[in-house]
Order: C-alpha cells, then structure tokens, then sequence
C-alpha cells in the first residue's frame, strides 16, 4: 500500500456481532479503496511525467481528495470506537462503508475513462530504465565497432566528428535525470549511434570518391577555361553594337571569372595533396568548393553571351517581347471579366497598357537601350502575374 494508511487496524473483542461484522466490512471496503488507489496515483504519476499536457492530474484531484475524505473518516471512526461495543458504532462503522465505497466506485469511473492512457503511461514509465540501458549498450557497440572494423577511418573528420557528437550524448543521458529527459536523451545516443554507423560505412568509399571528384574537376576546370576565352570577344561585341548601358553591370565580369577559375585550381591542388595525405573526405571537401568557384565563373561568363544573344534577338524583332507582355495583359483583363473583378482591377490593368506603350516608345536614336527596354517590360510581366493571382485568389476566397 502506498496510501500512507498502513499500520492503522485494531484487534476489536467485542460481544457485539452487528458492530464486529461492520467493522470487518469497512476495514475491506478500506484495503480496497486503498489498493486501487495505489494503482491509480502511480498510473497519474506517470502520465504527469510523460505526458503532463494531457492533464489528467486536474481530472485525478478530486477523485484523490474523495478517496483522503473518506480515509479520514475511517481513522476517525477507529479512533473513536476503539474497544467500543455499541449499536452506534456499528452505525459509524457503516456510514464509513458507504463513504469508502462512493470513493472506490469514483476511482473505478475515472480509471475506466482513462484506462488505455494510464495503462500506456505505467507501462512507458516502467520501461524507461531499460531505454536507457539499451541506447546506453548500442552506443558502446558503435564506439567499439570504430576501434576495432574502423580503426583506420578514425581519424576521418566525419568519423570523428560523429563520434564525439555521440560521446556527448552519452554524457547527457548519463547526467538526465525524469522520464521525458531520459527517454528523449536516449533517443539521442541511438540517432548518433546510427550517424557514426552510417559514417563508417560509408569511409571505406571515400578514397575512391575523393580520386573521381578530383579527376572530375580537373576537367572541368579545362571545360570552364574554354568556355571563358568567350568572354571577352562578347563582351566587346556588346560595347561595339548596343548602348553602353547594356552592360554596365557586366564590366567586371570577364575579371570575376578569371578568379574564380584561379581560385578552383588552388582548391584543386589543395584537394590533391590531401588526397595523397590520406585524407580523402577533406579532399571532397576542397574538390565541392572548387566546383562552386567554377559555377560562379560560369554564372560570369554566361552573364555576359546570354546578354549579347538576347539583345541581338531583340534588335532583329523589338516588337516580339512587347506583342508577348500585351498578349499577357489581354489575358489577364479577359480573366477580371470573367470573374467579375473588373471594379478591382480593370483601371489597373489599363495602367499597365500606358506603361506598355511608353516603353515601346524610348526605342529611339542610333543605339537605343534595349537592355533598359527589355527590363522594363520585364518588370510590366512581373506586375500582371501578381495581379492574376491576387484574382485567381480572390474569386477562390468567395
């Protein structure tokens, strides 16, 4: 019993059968109360650990202090009628029963109503332990697996960078101290138990990636290289043919191309010394971001032919891009009839036809700017696209 009633029963020789018998009925009535109450404040107990925003501690309160009420009531009554033998003590006697029965039937109640939680709490309460000492075991197996089948990849960064995160976790559910701490604690120690496993599995392989990777970006480095011997002739082509300010904003690319073309033969030559060190992951390190620097010399070379390529197409039929943005305006303004959405957007849309025609209009002199031109009805298609889905999602919103 866990009540804190125990020790409280009295041997009665009484004469009086009627109060003998009422006595032993209420003592029952009492051990059985008590038992089931036992059970049902460890099952609260647990619950309140595990899963404290469920609040079945506020449903258990009142149950708890009807099961206290009529305990007292019992310690009463045998403090009262210690070695009495009289009709009113077997009255007193009953009277309790009844009040420890009421007590009991509100404990069955409250545990038939949360019995497949309060079961499933205990149960995960008492399992805690044996969670602990099970992630507790996966982990040293994953540590011993590493001094003995991947002693050679210990020193790899991601070996040991996994196995100092899954020695801290060690350390933390070692010092957790509460059901929920433990058990999220020894979740902890099994995800960086399978990390190092998967780490180790995957070391052996990594000598072999790290060999292709630098092969890959060796070539690719000479692919980026030609590439980049395009620069410079299209970026006098854009000076020569169109309006300076076509490329303004691409005056420094032919010199952020060449650095970082430089600067992935540097991260390559690094990655082939430690590759030669044994050091296979840095070297996949080195060779990831030399192919950065590579995509960025290309970004800069592309920057500057895809302009020239779209300017001249622009200069051969000026009026292609602007007859596509006022297809895109007629559309959205059949759409605002459609759904009846002109009064909202009809004026604005017709704004965008003014902004249209102005734009079409600045195509004007020797060299116009076609690149201003281009990125102004750029900026008129972006306008009508929002406006569309604020109409599509207007009409969805009715």
């Amino acid at each position: 019993m866990t009540s804190g009633w125990a020790g409280r029963f009295r041997g009665r020789a009484r004469g009086d059968d009627s109060a003998r018998r009422a006595h032993d009925t209420m003592v029952a009535a009492f051990l059985d109360m008590d038992n089931r109450q036992s059970i049902a404040a460890a099952a609260v107990d647990a619950s309140d650990q595990l899963t404290p925003e469920r609040g079945i501690r506020r449903a258990w309160e009142p149950v708890r202090d009807g099961c206290y009420q009529a305990a007292t009531a019992y310690l009463a009554a045998e403090d009262q009628f210690e070695n009495v033998q009289s009709p009113a003590a077997a009255a007193a006697y009953e009277q309790v029963t009844r009040q420890l029965v009421a007590a009991t039937q509100s404990l069955d109640e409250f545990y038939r109503t949360h019995r497949g939680h309060l079961e499933e709490s205990t149960a995960m309460l008492a399992a805690v332990p044996q969670l602990a000492q099970q992630a507790l075991q996966v982990a040293s197996a994953a540590q011993q697996r590493v001094q003995t089948e991947g002693a050679a990849y210990a020193g790899y960064p991601s070996v040991r960078n996994r196995g100092a995160a899954l020695d801290a976790a060690v350390v933390a559910l070692q010092g957790a101290r509460g059901a929920n701490p433990v058990r999220e604690a020894a979740a902890r120690v099994r995800e960086e138990s399978a990390a190092l496993e998967k780490a180790l599995a995957a070391a052996p392989s990594k000598e072999l990636d790290a060999a292709h990777a630098v092969s890959s970006v060796t070539t690719r480095i000479a692919a980026v290289q030609t590439r980049a011997e395009r620069l410079a002739p299209a970026y006098s082509a854009l000076l020569r043919e169109f309006n300076a300010a076509s490329s303004a904003d691409l005056v420094h690319n032919d010199r952020e191309s060449r650095r970082h073309i430089e600067q992935a033969q540097t991260d390559l030559q690094q990655a082939q010394k430690a590759l030669t060190a044994g050091n296979p992951e840095g070297a996949l390190d080195l060779t990831a971001a030399a192919r950065t620097h590579l995509v960025d010399a290309e970004a800069n070379v592309d920057g500057v032919t895809d302009r020239l390529l779209l300017l001249r197409e622009v200069r051969e039929n000026p009026r292609a891009k602007e007859n596509e943005i006022r297809f895109r305006l007629r559309d959205a303004q059949m759409l605002a009839v459609n759904r009846g959405l002109v009064r909202e957007w009809g004026s604005v849309l017709d704004a965008q036809l003014e902004r249209i025609d102005r734009i079409a209009g600045t195509l004007t002199g020797r060299h116009p700017d076609y690149w201003a031109y281009v990125a102004q009805l750029d900026a008129v298609s972006a306008f009508i696209a929002e406006v569309v889905q604020k109409m599509r999602g207007h009409t969805g919103q009715r």
